[in-house]
């Protein structure tokens, strides 16, 4: 799943993206995804977590290159719709700065017509995010050492 950015995608504007420093709000993504022709929206929620491979995490720190990751971000979208041309609608809101155990680090949002398409599409953002998008991470560990998650890092099972 390697992205390549051949040329500037642009956004369309049913769609919506962004990376901040602001807490991410579930209910804004929500409304942003819906659409009257939608009989699904599928959202991912993905959160601070208090442990990695068994060892215990007190914060999480992100880092983007702004610019480059927003260009992800529409390519994902670009993507979605050639192989779920019926998606009404994607969101991909993505946090950075300093987050606390709990707090929501990114959230993404498809729109569809029919639900087994929305869930695909969903998934295919978020693992192609977690790829290809700089965004680094960096785990603050319980004994006060922390380390940075290379780019492209992604969980065993995407």
């Amino acid at each position: 799943m390697i992205t390549t950015l051949t040329s500037i995608v642009k956004p369309r504007n049913e769609d919506s993206f962004a990376i901040c420093f602001a807490p991410l709000s579930i209910e804004e993504v929500y409304k942003l995804a819906d659409d009257p022709a939608n009989g699904a929206v599928v959202l991912m929620s993905g959160m601070v977590r208090n442990q990695t491979d068994g060892r215990s995490v007190v914060a999480l720190e992100y880092q983007a290159y702004e610019p480059m990751a927003l260009r992800i971000f529409y390519q994902i979208a670009e993507e979605i719709r050639q192989k779920w041309a019926d998606v009404s609608r994607v969101v991909i809101h993505h946090r950075i700065g300093h987050l606390q155990i709990g707090e929501i680090s990114v959230l993404v949002a498809v729109g569809c017509p029919h639900r087994s398409e929305a869930f695909a599409a969903c998934r295919y953002a978020i693992d192609t995010l977690k790829h290809n998008a700089p965004i680094w991470k960096k785990e603050h560990w319980q004994d006060g050492s922390s380390s940075w998650v290379s780019i492209g890092a992604c969980e065993q099972n995407c």
